[in-house]
């Protein structure tokens, strides 16, 4: 039997400021705990965290190359991953036993293709294109100078009981040199970009605005 439609919206929640990665996951967490209860509601949560590593379930030890940042186990899957100023990072907590416009009910495979989806429609409204690779995590973009291709955003999620939480990261325009202390996703041999590296002077705002207006072409 397929899942009745969500009584209500999904619900866009923007924090000002920095969030603090370790009472984040602890919202996500308890947020998400909520929503399998029926006592919350589905919910896209965008935050800037302070210089911070965090470790997917594979992650490796040797992957940490410079602790210069804190640290955390996320407990989502994946390996490391970087986040910090200038990125914005949208936790996405949703109830996977219902649809959500293209995205089939109960499929994860399906719902990680709508994030991955969701940030080339996103990236696309500046007319940055990001292509998918196969058995590489995240979106890419090619590097004119090295003939390689370069990461635009990362995607790490975790599913429990049939609710997403963890979700995306996309490049506005951090510190590039931020990604040095960690091999990012565990790939050495691809380089970090963002939207400013591509010559995009995006705020973060305008990114909010076309992460939110892909949104409905994906999730419905």
């Amino acid at each position: 039997m397929t899942a009745p439609p969500a009584t209500h919206p999904v619900e866009w929640i923007t924090s000002e400021g920095r969030t603090p990665y370790g009472p984040a996951l602890e919202a996500m967490e308890a947020h998400a705990a909520a929503i399998r209860a029926g006592t919350g509601r589905e919910r896209v949560w965008l935050v800037e965290h302070d210089p911070t590593y965090t470790a997917g379930t594979s992650a490796r030890p040797e992957d940490l190359r410079d602790a210069r940042f804190p640290t955390f186990a996320a407990g989502r899957g994946g390996q490391w991953t970087y986040h910090g100023p200038g990125q914005r990072t949208g936790y996405v907590m949703l109830d996977l036993t219902r649809p959500h416009g293209s995205v089939a009910a109960r499929d994860v495979r399906a719902f990680v293709h709508g994030l991955e989806e969701w940030l080339i429609r996103t990236l696309d409204r500046f007319n940055v294109r990001a292509e998918r690779r196969e058995g590489r995590v995240g979106l890419w973009v090619p590097n004119r100078g090295t003939g390689g291709e370069d990461k635009i955003a990362a995607i790490g999620v975790r599913v429990t009981r049939w609710v997403s939480w963890h979700g995306v990261a996309l490049n506005v325009d951090p510190d590039l040199s931020h990604f040095g202390g960690i091999v990012p996703c565990g790939i050495s041999d691809h380089g970090v970009t963002s939207l400013h590296a591509q010559g995009v002077l995006a705020t973060m705002e305008e990114a909010d605005a076309a992460l939110r207006g892909a949104w409905a072409e994906v999730f419905g």
